[in-house]
């Protein structure tokens, strides 16, 4: 396909017509240019194709597909190869289903345990999330489907995220939030990049010029397309000129007609109009040639898939030698969690599984002498006198007592964040109540995110399965039964609780502008720096063997170094070890981390065997980005490479030494940049527990802290709560009940539920991903700022046309 010649021959008309989608998942086609549609699905960690019924939040049921482990989860095994292999699945089953890109992966920062969303994105170590997105593109597009990598940028909580204004200094900006998109953007070329709902510095992402056209084409050189998160557009003529390409889901009529009177003010450039749908042709001729690429679908091989990444990424985080169970014992299996496991999260990336195990069926196929107590309601998590009596009488006649316990499905999701960092109170007690019973209890622990464990000294072995997929069941009972050994680390920092991390309870940040003021300090580095001690650090993983480090090697190579260890096997079953590299100044430098992520790899071993594992590490191991100037620099000096079980266990420390000489790459002498400065505050040099205060983060985000927004006059961006403030606003509500009727009728309890903790923090503008008219919603706005008869107009003129198309 000649794509100049394409774009050429279009009216632009027509051009402003393939800018947003047909349908909820659809591209408009244009058929005598040879431009096909293009279908979109979710699908971080399996494909929800939807079929009957078309929604962004999981409400409608869609084609059966595997669900292979949550982003969180599959961070576990610190392993690339195995990410691939799981985005290649993933990819034949979109080739399979007619999908022709894949909305995922996700590579966001969590910066506090609670957001809801953190089981869909995998670390809070941005080098691992760079490096395991880039593994999950790879394997989706060596399919011949996209990957779109998602949500871009700075979109780090649920609540307000679609009116939110995350503020973030320039250096935690570069180094934390856009390094993991950076890292897959170089890597692995994904087809296409999903801008966040939230605004950035005061300009939303999906018209923000310097994030879409400076950073991520001419700085990083992307060539694919930019689309919008479902509902995230708020300007059309601004987001288009500042370089977004597709606006999702359709139809947006409106949008069409709101760029051609752009173009006719002379507000849009053709050349931007040209550049946007240039993209989305690109994207529709590499759709094309992707359906002819030749590839197979095996249903139950993806489940073999799935089965492999669960063992992989389950972490074992307390062992007192009751693990593995031999099998001979008999064994009280409690928790509803067992027969109804939570294996997937919720909201857009539900899906329905063509297989799912569950770990009693598992115990029984394994021939093991098993009971069963239910312990608690496994919607509620609640539990009652009956239900724990049945379970201590359960666990005390066994040898063995496990307990399935952790997050249920209303705890955490999409368009909320958790309020508090603890597991049900039916759980917690029901694991105690287990424990007094039988000292040998086992906790599998099932759940996107952190969870206090104030009960963790009491439980003989504790294994962390996460949101483990369609076939977390069986693989859990695998390696209680010692049929797998456990390899997985923490890609995430386990605080003892909430008040220990960086953001304590000021997250989810209730203003409207979220004030980034650990700016740096995220996850580990936030406890290193502040000598807080974790319950389970970053890289943290016990396992059924023991593996010995020893003969470091750090040799120069062109660009880098190239740092290798010898690792043995010293116990008594095969096993995988994960090192972890890690960086270290000899001398902090002021504002700075105390150790960063730098590189990782794994080697598998029988008992005895010894192995030598090998990591490269180039500039951007060692670079921080110099605000002052506005770029990455490596200062000079020595470095620790430390190669470690965790971040927390350090085995073995070379180091090399930098200078402007003999470094394989440009190193520069100190500047009066933000690292040494003495301007900068001292809790960002001597971090301290709550020591991030506004005062001091104004100081490091200098003039280009965003002013606050004021609530009045009501925008198409106003949040549906700032509406329920006035009279008018009350009564406009049994408008939006009648446009969202129809759409409530088909949620589940569960879903209702979700919804009303949403609904407050949508902006107005977000019904348009209902189906409503723009103008509708215009004229809304028009009526809670007084211009009552204008705005009742426009409501009446377009709601006809729109009930008539939805009809």
């Amino acid at each position: 396909m000649n794509i100049d010649a394409v774009v050429s021959s279009l009216s632009a008309a027509e051009k402003v017509g393939m800018l947003a989608g047909e349908t909820h998942w659809r591209t408009h086609a244009n058929e005598e240019c040879g431009v096909p549609a293009v279908v979109f699905s979710d699908g971080p960690h399996g494909l929800r194709k939807q079929e009957k019924g078309e929604d962004h939040l999981g409400i409608h049921e869609s084609v059966p597909a595997t669900c292979f482990p949550t982003a969180s989860a599959l961070a576990c095994s610190f392993d690339e190869a195995l990410v691939e292999e799981v985005g290649a699945a993933i990819g034949e089953e979109a080739r399979d289903q007619g999908v022709d890109v894949v909305l995922g992966p996700g590579v966001n920062m969590k910066r506090s345990p609670l957001c809801g969303r953190n089981f869909e994105y995998f670390s809070e170590d941005p080098f691992l999330a760079g490096a395991l997105g880039a593994a999950m593109v790879r394997g989706i597009q060596s399919r011949g489907v996209g990957a779109c990598v998602k949500h871009f940028a700075g979109n780090n909580q649920e609540h307000a995220r679609m009116v939110g204004d995350s503020v973030i200094d320039e250096r935690a900006l570069r180094e934390i939030y856009l390094a993991p998109f950076e890292r897959v953007i170089r890597e692995a070329k994904p087809w296409a990049v999903m801008t966040g709902y939230n605004r950035l510095n005061g300009v939303y992402c999906s018209e923000h010029p310097w994030l879409l056209r400076d950073v991520l084409r001419d700085e990083w050189g992307f060539d694919g397309l930019t689309v919008t998160d479902w509902g995230a557009m708020s300007s059309s003529a601004a987001s288009v000129a500042a370089g977004l390409d597709l606006c999702m889901p359709g139809p947006r009529p409106d949008h069409a007609r709101a760029l051609q009177a752009a173009l006719a003010q002379g507000v849009l450039s053709p050349d931007a109009l040209d550049s946007a749908v240039r993209h989305v042709a690109e994207l529709a001729h590499k759709a094309s040639l992707g359906r002819k690429i030749a590839y197979t679908c095996d249903y139950e091989d993806h489940s073999d898939i799935a089965y492999r990444a669960a063992c992989e990424s389950a972490v074992l985080l307390e062992n007192d030698g009751t693990l593995p169970l031999r099998g001979t014992e008999s064994v009280a299996v409690i928790g509803s969690f067992a027969l109804l496991p939570r294996y997937q999260g919720a909201g857009s990336s539900k899906i329905n599984p063509v297989h799912l195990d569950d770990s009693w069926s598992a115990f029984g196929n394994a021939g093991v002498e098993v009971s069963y107590a239910r312990g608690y309601d496994s919607v509620s998590g609640d539990t009652d006198e009956a239900m724990l009596a049945q379970a201590a009488h359960v666990a005390a006649k066994s040898d063995v007592a496990v307990v399935f316990a952790g997050l249920p499905d209303r705890f955490e999701s999409e368009g909320f964040d958790r309020k508090l960092m603890v597991m049900p109170k039916g759980h917690r007690v029901l694991i105690e109540t287990v424990c007094a019973a039988n000292p040998r209890t086992v906790v599998v622990l099932q759940g996107g995110s952190p969870m206090e464990m104030p009960w963790r000294d009491k439980p003989a072995a504790v294994l962390l399965m996460y949101l483990s997929g369609c076939q977390g069941g069986r693989a859990a009972v695998d390696i209680l039964l010692g049929r797998a050994c456990p390899s997985g680390k923490l890609a995430e920092t386990w605080p003892v609780c909430l008040h220990d991390t960086a953001l304590g309870t000021g997250f989810p940040d209730m203003n409207r502008e979220v004030l980034y003021r650990e700016s740096i300090y995220t996850g580990y580095r936030y406890f290193d720096a502040a000598g807080v001690e974790p319950a389970y650090p970053f890289g943290f993983g016990l396992s059924y063997t023991s593996f010995a480090y020893s003969d470091p090697c750090v040799m120069p190579c062109e660009g880098g170094f190239e740092a290798s260890c010898a690792v043995e096997n010293t116990g008594a079953c095969s096993g995988r070890e994960i090192v972890q590299l890690y960086v270290q100044p000899v001398e902090r430098r002021g504002f700075s981390e105390v150790r960063r992520l730098a590189a990782f790899a794994s080697a598998a071993l029988a008992p005895g065997e010894k192995g030598r594992v090998s990591m490269r590490i180039d500039e951007a191991a060692f670079r921080f980005w110099d605000a002052a100037e506005h770029r990455w620099r490596v200062e000079p000096g020595a470095y620790e490479l430390l190669f470690c079980a965790s971040s927390c266990d350090r085995r073995l420390a070379p180091t090399v030494v930098l200078d402007e000489r003999s470094a394989p790459f440009s190193v520069e002498g100190r500047n009066a940049d933000m690292s040494v400065s003495t301007d900068v505050p001292d809790s960002y040099v001597h971090v301290m527990p709550g020591g991030f205060t506004d005062e001091a983060f104004v100081k490091i985000m200098g003039p280009s802290l965003p002013a606050r927004r004021p609530l009045r006059p009501f925008t198409i961006d106003s949040p549906v709560s700032d509406m329920s403030a006035t009279f008018i606003g009350r009564q406009a509500f049994r408008i939006v009940d009648l446009l969202m009727a129809k759409t409530v009728e088909l949620m589940s309890d569960d879903m209702k539920t979700l919804m009303s903790e949403m609904a407050a923090d949508m902006p107005l503008r977000s019904f348009t991903s209902g189906g409503v008219p723009i103008e509708v919603v215009e004229g809304l706005v028009d009526v809670l700022n007084g211009r009552r008869i204008a705005g009742m107009a426009k409501i009446a003129r377009y709601i006809p046309s729109w009930k008539a198309n939805e009809e």
